[in-house]
C-alpha cells in the first residue's frame, strides 16, 4: 500500500528564510522513491507559485502541485457553497488570487462573505466595514485561526487575532477552513489520492498539525524546531504518534520505504 505525507512548513521544513537541515535531503528522499507529499500552510499571503519560488530558491525541487495554501481551501470551499459569489476580503495577494481562480469577485458592499485571511494592511475603517457587513448579513469565514505568526523580528498578530475583534463586535462566530479544521485537511489528502491510513502529518504545532491530523486519522509526526517544546506536549489531551527534534531524525534509511509500506 502506498503512503504519502502532508507537510507543515515554517518550523518543519525552514525557519524565516532559512532551510532546516535536513529538510531538503527529506524532500529529495520522497521524490526519489515516488513518495506523494504535499506542503501543507496556513499563511494566506502569498499564492502557491510565490511559495514554490521562496522554496527553490532555498534548495527545495518542488513544483507548484506541492503545495496547498489555506487561501486554496478556503477559495474552493467557498465555490461549492455558493458559486460565483462575492467576498469582502481582509488579506492579502494570495488569498485575492485563490478567490478570483475559483470564479469570486472581489466587492466593497453588500457581499455574501466576509473572508480574513493574513495581512499586513489591516486598518480600523476595513475592520468597522466588516463589521457592518456581518451585521448586515455577510457570512464570516477566517483562512484560518492561528492567533499569531512569526515574523524574522519576532511575532505579529495573526488571523485569529483579526477574527476575534470581528467576532466580538458582531456576536457572529467565524467559520475557519484552515488547519485543523477538516476541510482543509481532508482535500489535502484527496490532492494525493491517498486514503486516512496512507497519510503522515508531519508538523511542529500541537493545536494545527497534530490536532488536525489525529482527528482526521492521519498518523502524525511532531518535529521540535518550531514552536512546540517537548515539555509542552504532556499538557495536551492528545498525543502525536512520533516525537522527533527535527525533520532531519526522518532521514533514516528505511524510514520512508516503512512508511510507504505501511
Amino acid at each position: 500500500m502506498k503512503h504519502g505525507f502532508l507537510i507543515d512548513m515554517d518550523g518543519v521544513i525552514y525557519r524565516g528564510s532559512e532551510e532546516i537541515p535536513g529538510a531538503i535531503e527529506f524532500v529529495n528522499t520522497l521524490l526519489a522513491n515516488g513518495i506523494p507529499f504535499l506542503f501543507l500552510t496556513n499563511n494566506s499571503q502569498r499564492t502557491r507559485r510565490d511559495i514554490v519560488t521562496k522554496l527553490r530558491r532555498m534548495g527545495f525541487d518542488v513544483e507548484d502541485r506541492h503545495v496547498y495554501t489555506c487561501a486554496m481551501a478556503t477559495a474552493r470551499f467557498l465555490a461549492a457553497q455558493k458559486p460565483d459569489g462575492t467576498a469582502f476580503v481582509i488579506g492579502e495577494g494570495g488569498l485575492l488570487n485563490a478567490l478570483h481562480n475559483h470564479g469570486y469577485a472581489i466587492v466593497d458592499h453588500d457581499p455574501d462573505y466576509v473572508v480574513v485571511g493574513e495581512g499586513r494592511t489591516l486598518s480600523m475603517e476595513m475592520i468597522e466595514q466588516a463589521v457592518n457587513m456581518i451585521v448586515n448579513g455577510a457570512k464570516l469565514i477566517a483562512t484560518n485561526l492561528d492567533p499569531s505568526c512569526p515574523t524574522r523580528h519576532g511575532t505579529r498578530p495573526g488571523c485569529g487575532a483579526t477574527v476575534a475583534m470581528l467576532e466580538v463586535a458582531t456576536g457572529v462566530e467565524a467559520f475557519s477552513v484552515g488547519k485543523p479544521s477538516p476541510i482543509m485537511m481532508r482535500d489535502a489528502r484527496k490532492e494525493l489520492g491517498l486514503t486516512a491510513a496512507q497519510t503522515t502529518m508531519i508538523g511542529d504545532t500541537m493545536t494545527t498539525e497534530i490536532l488536525g491530523g489525529m482527528q482526521m486519522g492521519y498518523r502524525t509526526v511532531l518535529v521540535l524546531s518550531g514552536g512546540t517544546r517537548q515539555e509542552d506536549i504532556a499538557r495536551y489531551g492528545y498525543q502525536p504518534d512520533l516525537v522527533v527534534n527535527s525533520i532531519a531524525d526522518l532521514c533514516t534509511p528505511d524510514f520512508t520505504q516503512t512508511h510507504q509500506a505501511a
